[in-house]
């Protein structure tokens, strides 16, 4: 489902607000955080999102692409290969990724949240 296709966020003058727009979704942030590793294909993703349904993995790759987050390049081969990215403006949100692992890094087990649960992204 592209963006356009999506009800399109209300208009915000706070940008807090509208880069949440951007990100939402239960999956999206794990995505972009897996995805600074470097370029995966579908299957390299769900594999480290044991939680995720192919149909939601596929709509929110889907969603990070049209918003410009994520960069989806199709090989012509049989079997088709395709893999996914970082894009410029996806790659500008490491430092934002980075300070969310150090702040559950120091504050999920004071927070008596599972460690399991906090290892999953």
């Amino acid at each position: 489902m592209t963006r356009s296709a999506r009800r399109a966020p209300a208009p915000t003058t706070c940008s807090v607000e509208g880069t949440l727009g951007l990100i939402d979704g239960k999956w999206k942030i794990v995505i972009l955080y897996k995805l600074l590793r470097g370029t995966l294909r579908f299957n390299e993703i769900r594999r480290l999102l044991p939680g995720v349904t192919q149909r939601m993995l596929t709509n929110q790759l889907r969603e990070l692409e049209a918003d410009g987050l994520v960069t989806r390049t199709v090989y012509a081969q049989v079997p088709p290969r395709v893999e996914y990215s970082l894009s410029e403006l996806g790659r500008s949100l490491e430092p934002v990724l980075m300070a969310m692992k150090a702040w559950g890094d120091a504050n999920l087990k004071k927070l008596n949240l599972s460690s399991s649960r906090a290892e999953a992204a």
